[in-house]
């Protein structure tokens, strides 16, 4: 036979028998991509207009046969996908990565699927979730902090940018449908309230469906909820917790449009409140903790330790960090402070598991679905480390840290048996943060060690992935999310969006990792920057170099040029704990060298370590929708205005008028009221007398009271509210007199009142409460009988903008 002939037939018996074996000949392996291999999708999104393409007469009796524009349909076998993201939690905390924590539903999906141990976050909530949406960094799309600390600076403005288009906004474009239930921290905080603008709240970043909240961290008995863009009714229910409610609204969404349009698929994003404070948890879970915690937060570390290792999630060779010398030891506490401590962990315990347990319906729903074998669930514990802004003494009220203000443990013992309930915003010690980040240092916001940004990811997907139990140890990070999506679902990243022309995905895909756990790592460089906490990956080498203790909210001068650098060969080095800056002080200098490189390519400058008055918007000088009036006027029905949009009232005078009509049977309930339980102030009408309420903090609650009822008919109800301070003083004391018709009906003096912020969750109402009790002498939400023609605030000064300008310059 000729050689020709040879090559014919053996082309044929390729062709027609088996294709693979040209694979084995010519020894090429074939990658998790290229089995997938799908056409790519449209470059400029959206896809042009639908046009009828055949012949128009004059008539439709002589026209072709009528064109309708078809859906569009995303990539041939595009998969389902559920990405669950928690909230302040430790690499060491849950079950699955050996902490003390139980989670069954992580357990098991871990079983079925693969862990990352080398997965990262950015060490802050709104950064993490920011690049997780979009897969770039996170000062590339603006968030170096969270949105109520936004500076005016391009890597710190806290807007997402619209040439980098949301991972949802390409998929709906690409006919999938999108759902992001829970906490939404990427939209600025000044645009939350119902005026608006929306392209930047959940519906306008791709998101179809939105159940959730606007902010940082929420009450999860009394919160603060918005269905898509409506507010939603405070819940009667005796029994309501927001994580029920959230898994709820999970569930049902997912199950009604798969039920619609069972052949489109979806992309889920659940992000629930736990574990941030506050640590609300149903008390019958709190039981089942009980005595779980004595052995204190040093033996936690060690017996958490050596269970990682039976489960393999770190190195046999991994070691121990030790305790920072500013946490003491348990061994150094009295009686009466284990008691308390153990009981805040019970509690914290209590929260993350029963959140877990939630997740695990969300889970289980899907997975009774059709196509749930073809469905990738992506479940990530914590959107950083553990968090330590509970204090070295805990708190049960969170909002006293991100004032500057510390808690005593004596003062917080007194209500031991409250903690997880509805009258504290309780969180737990940093000690204990520092505990459920074993075997790292530090905690959340350190960006430089891996205490604050290593974090479990646990993968499912029983169609592709077939190495049940599996283990990664690949450097994966946030950023690599979006382009793994986009990688197995056949999506080609969109040049142009929506008219914008997109930066590039700064991630990289980590499919090549499913089924090839030895596969070499390409994701070989990342920078890390959170207030001014710094570290830089490279090629399984980490300089890192704190700035601050997170445990500490008050911070003094800094120079960055003097920060002390660490040097760790991390691919030999898991948890660092062994300093090489010393030995090798070239390659530190290589290390800090490409830090600054990395830091001006992707926004990180200009450096910023300011704390608790980047929290102030005023301070700041961030937008509001007031602009620079010094008058506001509300209505009845005002509900759920938030902090940043309400009326700048801390540190100055101010005075609040409120025009109502008391019927003839009297009048009771709130007129207006702004903040809640972390603090905040209130004017209502209880026994037919006026009074105002002003929460400092919940460390006191003084209280004015008119000595009589209110008259029948129009009434005319003046708060006047003289506040002491010079200048730029903040929290210092104050008068409160109260009018009724002109008349001085009652007067206080307070000592001091709330220095930088009010609530990070809870804004202003009129007419009722419509979140937690800014007091507890009246009951939820305490809707106000009478009629209320008009509330109208003036304001002794509203600097607006002006105020960051002057900031700027000192």
């Amino acid at each position: 036979m000729k050689t020709n002939e040879i090559l014919n037939a053996a082309l044929i018996f390729i062709k027609n028998k088996a294709i693979l074996l040209l694979f084995v000949i010519i020894g090429t392996q074939v990658t998790f991509s290229q089995e997938n291999e799908k056409p790519g999708t449209p470059k400029v999104l959206p896809q042009p207009d639908f046009h009828f393409s055949g012949y128009v007469g004059r008539t439709y009796l002589d026209s072709d046969p009528p064109q309708f524009p078809q859906p569009v349909k995303a990539p041939k076998g595009a998969p389902n996908v559920v990405l669950i993201l928690l909230d302040d939690s430790g690499f060491g905390q849950f079950s699955t990565f050996g902490g003390g924590v139980p989670s069954p539903t992580m357990d098991k999906l871990a079983a079925e699927g693969i862990r990352y141990n080398k997965f990262h976050t950015t060490a802050l909530c709104s950064p993490t979730r920011a690049a997780l949406i979009t897969g770039r960094n996170h000062h590339s799309v603006s968030f170096s902090g969270i949105t109520e600390a936004a500076t005016g600076y391009d890597g710190a403005v806290c807007i997402l940018p619209k040439n980098a288009a949301t991972i949802a906004e390409v998929l709906r474009q690409n006919g999938y449908m999108t759902a992001w239930i829970g906490k939404n921290h990427n939209t600025p905080a000044w645009e939350t309230s119902e005026a608006g603008p929306f392209d930047r709240w959940a519906n306008g970043l791709g998101f179809e469906y939105f159940y959730g909240f606007n902010s940082g961290d929420m009450n999860h008995w009394n919160p603060v909820l918005f269905e898509n863009r409506n507010l939603v009714p405070v819940s009667k229910d005796p029994n309501y917790h927001m994580t029920v409610d959230l898994a709820d609204h999970a569930i049902a969404w997912v199950r009604k449009v798969k039920s619609i349009a069972p052949d489109k698929p979806y992309f889920l994003y659940v992000a629930p409140g736990a574990a941030h404070s506050p640590h609300h948890a149903p008390q019958d879970w709190i039981d089942k903790f009980k005595g779980r915690f004595d052995m204190g937060w040093d033996a936690y570390r060690e017996q958490t330790f050596e269970r990682q290792k039976k489960l393999g999630v770190i190195p046999p060779d991994a070691k121990l960090t030790p305790r920072p010398e500013s946490l003491p030891a348990w061994s150094s506490l009295n009686a009466d402070q284990k008691r308390l401590y153990a009981r805040m962990m019970e509690v914290f315990a209590a929260y993350g598991s029963h959140c877990d347990y939630e997740m695990g319906r969300v889970v289980n729903a899907v997975k009774q679905l059709p196509d749930a074998d073809n469905t990738i669930i992506i479940y990530i514990a914590g959107d950083n480390g553990a968090s330590a802004e509970g204090g070295i003494e805990g708190s049960v009220n969170e909002n006293l840290f991100f004032n500057g203000i510390p808690e005593k443990w004596q003062d917080n013992l007194k209500v031991i048996d409250e903690l997880g309930g509805p009258k504290h915003f309780n969180h737990f010690t940093a000690e204990w943060a520092w505990a459920m980040d074993t075997p790292f240092q530090w905690t959340k916001q350190v960006a430089s060690h891996f205490g604050g940004t290593r974090n479990p990811m646990i993968i499912s997907w029983p169609a592709k992935i077939k190495d049940k139990g599996g283990l990664r140890s690949q450097f994966t990070h946030t950023i690599d999310v979006v382009p793994t999506l986009y990688d197995v679902i056949g999506i080609t990243p969109p040049e142009v969006v929506n008219g914008i022309t997109q930066k590039p995905i700064e991630g990289i895909s980590f499919a090549y990792t499913f089924n090839d756990a030895k596969a070499k790592e390409k994701h070989t460089t990342q920078y890390f920057e959170l207030a001014v906490n710094r570290g830089i990956y490279h090629n399984g080498w980490m300089a890192s170099a704190l700035s601050f203790a997170p445990w500490n909210p008050n911070r003094g001068a800094f120079d960055p040029d003097k920060q002390k650098w660490e040097l760790y060969k991390v691919d030999e080095d898991f948890s660092q704990a062994n300093d090489l800056a010393a030995k090798n002080p070239q390659k530190l200098r290589e290390m800090q060298d490409l830090w600054w490189v990395e830091a001006a390519k992707y926004n990180v400058l200009p450096l910023d370590w300011r704390a608790v008055e980047r929290l102030n918007g005023e301070l700041m000088g961030r937008p509001t929708l007031a602009g620079d009036t010094n008058t506001f006027t509300y209505y009845s029905g005002q509900v759920g205005l938030p902090n940043e949009a309400a009326p700048r009232i801390l540190n100055k005078s101010w005075s609040i008028t409120a025009d109502i009509d008391v019927p003839d049977n009297g009048a009771e309930g709130m007129i207006v009221t702004h903040g809640g339980l972390v603090g905040g102030y209130g004017l209502y009408v209880q026994n037919g007398k006026p009074s105002f309420v002003y929460n400092n903090l919940a460390l006191e609650r003084p209280t004015v009271t008119g000595n009589e009822v209110l008259p029948k008919g129009k009434v005319k109800l003046v708060v006047d509210f003289k506040y002491e301070g010079k200048g730029e003083e903040r929290g210092k004391g104050a008068t409160v007199t109260l009018l009724v018709n002109g008349k001085k009906v009652g007067e206080e003096h307070l000592e001091r009142t709330i220095p930088i912020q009010i609530s990070l969750n809870e804004g202003l109402d009129v007419g009722m409460d419509a979140g937690s009790p800014v007091d507890f002498n009246y009951k939820l939400p305490f809707e106000f009988t009478g009629k209320i023609e008009k509330v109208t605030y003036n304001l002794s000064e509203n600097k607006g903008s002006k105020t960051g300008k002057s900031a700027k310059a000192k």
